[in-house]
């Protein structure tokens, strides 16, 4: 792997980290949001991917990020690797 090939890889994962994190910072500003990211249930994702195609999903979890992380390992697993979901809020019901 070459040097700018290993730069830009960097590149785009802290791209990636960024937008994860204004996405759910800016969720953060509903008065609820902060509750419902820690409550157990289903959370609904907006599964971003460098290159690919974007898309929703919903995954159940004890809260946000273990139910993140659970779609993370299932998309990677359907060789998605390149795919990030950030989180858009707990489904009710």
């Amino acid at each position: 792997m070459t040097t700018k090939m290993r730069v830009l890889g960097a590149v785009a994962g802290g791209m990636l980290v960024a937008v994860a994190g204004v996405a759910v910072a800016s969720t953060f500003s509903h008065s609820n949001a902060r509750a419902d990211f820690y409550s157990p249930g289903k959370h609904r994702f907006y599964v971003w991917c460098a290159g690919g195609t974007d898309y929703s999903a919903t995954a159940a979890g004890q809260n946000a990020e273990d139910a993140q992380m659970k779609l993370y390992d299932a998309t990677k697993a359907h060789g998605r690797s390149a795919c990030w979901p950030v989180w858009q809020g707990r489904v009710s019901s």
